[in-house]
């Protein structure tokens, strides 16, 4: 008996360690991009949206290497707000710019985004405030298009 227990154990351990762990790189999932928007705006920076997929590799590399540590660097931290939109997240409730009822795949139509990762930067209503980085990128590089386009962002939003 302790040896099909002993078994059953070590095969749903194998198991478990089987599935990716993609959970583990995930940021919070954006729930009212108009409310979010408008939150990071008063802080004096973007709302930085990540959009992606739960298959994307690239998405996960820039969210653990790049998002996770810019929204814990003391420089941005309390001015920017980083969500994630999941392109394939067909059931996944969202409150769009207009304030309307929608998902973060129709959310992900709407801002024509077809390949992931792209990260974009908005301001309140949804307006953009500098262009999105498409793509994993150099990698030597990315970290330094990320912070140009929060400064960007930050400019953007004290004009007029």
């Amino acid at each position: 008996m302790s040896r099909q227990w002993a078994g059953l154990l070590g095969g749903l351990i194998l198991a478990w360690l089987a599935v990716p762990s993609f959970a583990a790189t995930d940021l919070p999932a954006a729930l009212d991009l108009r409310a979010e928007s408008a939150q990071a705006a008063r802080a004096g920076g973007p709302l930085i949206v990540i959009y992606s997929r739960q298959d994307c590799k690239y998405c996960e590399a820039v969210k653990r290497d790049y998002l996770k540590p810019l929204a814990a660097n003391p420089r941005y931290r309390d001015r920017v707000l980083v969500r994630q939109i999941n392109q394939d997240g067909e059931t996944q409730a969202i409150t769009d710019f207009k304030g309307g009822t929608s998902t973060h795949a129709r959310v992900a139509t709407a801002e024509k985004v077809k390949l992931v990762p792209v990260v974009a930067f908005y301001g309140p209503d949804g307006r953009q405030l500098a262009a999105p980085i498409v793509g994993a990128r150099l990698p030597d590089f990315y970290q330094s298009y990320l912070e140009d386009a929060v400064d960007q962002s930050a400019r953007a939003l004290k004009k007029p």
